[in-house]
């Protein structure tokens, strides 16, 4: 499931967004609700999409949640459009804004695992599309940290850019690839190492002739099962951990790339 924010209205989204209209982002409903602000209302709605993704996000389940009606809510939040940009850069605050690590390469794999870890959290955040960004203060601070991490290397600007959106891409690609195999496990019962062994035990039968076939692939696969080996025993297959450190080996070409061009 794919979703696309920005689909709200622009002023009101981007007002709320940057708090710019802060009486109507902090002002208290009348009535028996006293409690109830824009604040309240996006965690709520970050609480519900944690909990069964965007799937069952509504602005009556968020209501149900607040102890309140839909209809309430439209005061503070027009519609589940402005709302879902709202949770979306909730998500990321909190995230540090600067990295103290000595070398340029050590303060990217800490912003790379900061950004990892937090989209595990809120497996929807990848639900998301970055093809047309939130452009909220949260989400601008993750970006603002990464180009504070490259000032460290000498990078024209053309160059910059690729490496903000190689970077980014890298840790949203496989964390959603880490997300979707945790619940591929959950949706169908079936852990990745159970499914892998039904289907990679067939190919001997229905394909005797794969490893001349394919011998890369073949290569490839045998390199990784003997990896894999721990004290002679084969280690339990962790998809998660897997892309994790696919994650730490591709971040750790493209800094080599990186540093070629400095």
């Amino acid at each position: 499931m794919t979703v696309y924010g920005g689909q709200g209205d622009p002023a009101r989204t981007m007002a709320l967004l940057w708090r710019a209209d802060a009486p109507a982002a902090a002002r208290t409903a009348p009535g028996p609700r006293p409690g109830l602000t824009v604040d309240a209302i996006v965690a709520a709605g970050i609480a519900l999409a944690d909990e069964s993704g965007l799937a069952g996000l509504s602005m009556r389940a968020v209501g149900q949640r607040l102890g309140t009606s839909a209809m309430a809510l439209y005061t503070y939040v027009p519609s589940k459009r402005e709302l879902l940009d709202l949770m979306y850069d909730q998500a990321h605050a909190g995230l540090p804004t600067g990295y103290a690590a000595a070398g340029l390469r050590e303060a990217v794999l800490a912003w790379a695992a900061d950004l990892w870890d937090r989209c595990l959290a809120h497996p929807w955040l990848l639900q998301v599309s970055y093809a047309r960004p939130v452009l909220g203060p949260h989400e601008q601070a993750v970006l603002e940290a990464l180009l504070g991490v490259l000032d460290r290397a000498t990078l024209g600007a053309a160059a910059r850019r690729t490496a903000v959106s190689a970077l980014l891409h890298l840790v949203r690609g496989l964390a959603q690839t880490a997300a979707e195999a945790r619940e591929a496990a959950r949706a169908t019962g079936d852990s990745d190492e159970q499914w892998w062994q039904a289907r990679a035990g067939q190919i001997a039968h229905v394909a005797p002739d794969f490893a001349a076939r394919f011998p890369h692939s073949a290569a490839l696969a045998q390199t990784g099962a003997q990896t894999g080996d721990q004290a002679g025993e084969q280690a339990a297959y962790d998809p998660v951990e897997q892309a994790r450190q696919a994650l730490t080996g591709a971040l750790n070409l493209l800094l080599d790339g990186l540093g070629a061009q400095s």
